[in-house]
């Protein structure tokens, strides 16, 4: 059997995540057994949710447990099987990443076609990111055609989709913030947004106020903090608040204060709402056969940014959450 290296958590970070946290080790992965396959990893992908797992916190998802293998989603082609339906060869995708080699339960891996789509895009706009997304904006917040949508990140992989869909169902106005002047030009040029700016340049209120004079319907929220509040002083008569991630206060070491003016969602009937995608996978035929239609036809555009090697799947980590990504940050094995 091959060697396999695998990313542990070794210390729980506090505040900003360090290498130091982390170690990598090398291990011998085993035959899979009954039900059970071997993969050899392509692609993983590092999320920002990610960082709330390694917290010994109560959360949505189970903390990641120390001197284990870290988790998450993964692309990878099957070498050794012991399921029906799987032969080596097949590519799949699932959820022991942070590795070379994993044995899987063939009951939780899916398999995808290079065919049809870049393998890396199963970890992206047709994976995960892409269906929060999708069921974020379309359900989550009750978009309808005519709204003015606001999206804080939209050069992430979230974020980019959000925008993109919002304009492809009938959106009256797009708004992106974004970190830099450069992904503030992606959004204009290349996803179609009408209106960016670079948070860094100014108070997000302020600025949200020139790109949006009419307010706005709908907040997809991958920010929090100061976006949060100003989109709630921006959101007309029974707006919508999607709330899909806060990386602003992820590494913070004490509580972060809430919104200022949260009087306004009663004033103004709003709706604030979390999106976990696993509440809406049943939208999973729906949304490949959507947007992948959307990709294929080119109306719909995507960016990765791909780290190469194992050895440095710590490293796009924590430049994810630096903000150093445009689109899908993945680590290609």
């Amino acid at each position: 059997m091959p060697k396999s290296r695998e990313w542990h958590l070794v210390a729980r970070p506090h505040g900003w995540p360090t290498p130091e946290d982390f170690a990598l080790v090398e291990t011998e992965p085993g035959e899979p057994g009954p039900g059970e396959i071997l993969v050899r990893n392509l692609y993983v992908s590092v999320d920002p949710y990610m960082r709330g797992r390694m917290n010994d916190a109560k959360s949505y998802a189970a903390p990641y447990e120390l001197n284990q293998p870290l988790q998450g989603g993964a692309v990878g082609e099957v070498v050794a099987s012991g399921a029906e339906g799987f032969a080596p060869g097949d590519h799949v995708l699932h959820f022991a990443g942070w590795r070379e080699y994993a044995v899987v339960n063939a009951k939780t891996s899916v398999k995808v076609d290079g065919s049809l789509a870049p393998l890396s895009t199963y970890l992206g706009v047709l994976g995960m990111t892409g269906l929060t997304a999708y069921a974020g904006l379309l359900r989550v917040g009750g978009f309808k055609e005519g709204d003015a949508v606001f999206v804080s990140g939209a050069a992430g992989a979230v974020g980019g989709q959000v925008g993109q869909i919002a304009k492809l169902k009938g959106a009256s106005r797009v708004i992106g913030s974004a970190g830099s002047d450069e992904k503030v030009k992606l959004l204009i040029e290349e996803y179609g947004f009408d209106a960016a700016f670079n948070y860094k340049n100014g108070p997000v209120a302020e600025q949200l106020a020139q790109a949006a004079p009419d307010g706005i319907d709908v907040y997809f929220d991958n920010v929090g903090g100061e976006h949060l509040e100003a989109a709630i002083g921006a959101l007309n008569l029974r707006g919508r608040a999607v709330i899909c991630g806060m990386i602003a206060q992820y590494n913070a070491t004490e509580p972060t204060p809430g919104p200022r003016n949260m009087v306004k969602i009663l004033q103004n009937r709003l709706r604030v709402e979390g999106v976990l995608v696993g509440d809406h996978y049943d939208l999973q035929p729906q949304f490949v056969q959507e947007v992948g239609g959307w990709v294929r036809e080119g109306k719909l555009h995507y960016r990765e940014t791909v780290v190469e090697g194992i050895e440095n799947n710590v490293e796009a980590f924590l430049g994810l959450l630096r903000g150093e990504n445009t689109g899908k940050m993945i680590v290609k094995l």
